[in-house]
């Protein structure tokens, strides 16, 4: 089913509700989007992708990042959330999880009306580069997922930046979109 984002809220959450996997455009790059934990396994068959890389999750506030999360969501970061920053840290339950808050209002609207955190990974199969390309993305994904919402071609977007808040200076996962101040990373890539 292809809808497009003007039209597509209502269902958009039916098919979240229902365990089922979207794909819809972020602030950042499309994103598949299943509910955590139960959509693990039909997103990792989509993707191609082995168990041992988690994905990323999606959430509704700072307030319940820290609910979550054994490291309160640092100050120093306060100003670059709601946006394209992934944050890994310790959480609860053990070991560690990656959150992003999203500053886009229509993810946000889909991820406060969820009870559990969206697991978010971009478009692709992997190892390969992300789709941007709406008519990419529906040949490729139509029939693997239950809903794909369009957007328009998303060109020039970048992937969020990820960082691992468990020490500081925070290490840079993956640098993406968003460039943080040197003082507060250091980049392990290099």
């Amino acid at each position: 089913m292809i809808l497009s984002k003007e039209n597509s809220f209502e269902t958009i959450i039916e098919k979240l509700t229902n365990n089922e996997v979207v794909i819809v455009p972020c602030d950042t790059i499309y994103g598949i989007l299943g509910k955590s934990p139960v959509t693990d396994f039909k997103i990792r068959e989509i993707k191609g992708r082995g168990e041992s890389k988690p994905f990323l999750h999606l959430i509704s506030s700072v307030i319940q990042f820290n609910k979550l999360s054994v490291i309160p969501f640092p100050k120093n970061l306060e100003e670059f959330w709601p946006g394209p920053l992934t944050v890994v840290t310790t959480v609860k339950q053990g070991g560690t999880i990656a959150y992003r808050l999203p500053a886009d209002r229509f993810l946000q609207d889909i991820v406060s009306h969820m009870e559990s955190p969206l697991y978010s990974t971009s478009v692709n199969l992997s190892g390969q580069k992300h789709l941007w390309k709406i008519n990419e993305i529906i040949e490729k994904f139509e029939a693997k997922v239950d809903l794909i919402v369009d957007g328009g071609d998303l060109e020039g977007r970048e992937p969020s930046t990820v960082i691992d808040i468990t020490s500081f200076p925070y290490k840079i996962i993956r640098q993406g979109a968003l460039h943080l101040p040197q003082d507060l990373v250091i980049n392990t890539n290099l």
